[in-house]
């Protein structure tokens, strides 16, 4: 079975927002569910979020975690349905999401630790961008 052009990048696409998907219910469920936990050793015990600066709110990281969880079932349905408005929609919300946030991160810059956290916050900016890619070049 060939592929064409189009079709491979739409799955690209699809890749894309199921990576995506997997990032966000990874910080989203722990930070919902075990909030002190995720505040001491988000993501794998390397302590960014209490590195950041800021004091613990239990709340403000179960909503942070709900939003989070949120946007990644929003990526994982999109990816399923593939629907060209729900990706488009889809990484346009991710974009929203991820641009203020990685550019607040590098403006304030962790001590040791800055090179890797931006490559994963990058992620986060690049993959929504290549799946909205592969859904413009699939309408043409």
């Amino acid at each position: 079975m060939a592929w064409s052009a189009g079709t491979v990048r739409r799955r690209i696409a699809r890749v894309a927002l199921v990576v995506l998907a997997a990032e966000a219910l990874y910080q989203g469920i722990w930070a919902q569910w075990a909030p002190r936990s995720f505040y001491d050793d988000f993501p794998v015990g390397l302590s960014w979020v209490r590195t950041g600066g800021g004091v613990y709110n239990e709340h403000l990281l179960r909503d942070v975690g709900g939003f989070a969880s949120a946007l990644g079932i929003l990526a994982l349905v999109a990816a399923i349905a593939a629907t060209t408005p729900l990706l488009i929609a889809t990484a346009l919300a991710w974009l929203v999401y991820s641009v203020p946030h990685f550019v607040y991160h590098a403006d304030h810059p962790l001590p040791s630790m800055q090179a890797w956290q931006l490559v994963a916050l990058a992620t986060q900016v690049l993959l929504p961008l290549i799946a909205l890619v592969g859904v413009a070049s699939h309408r043409r």
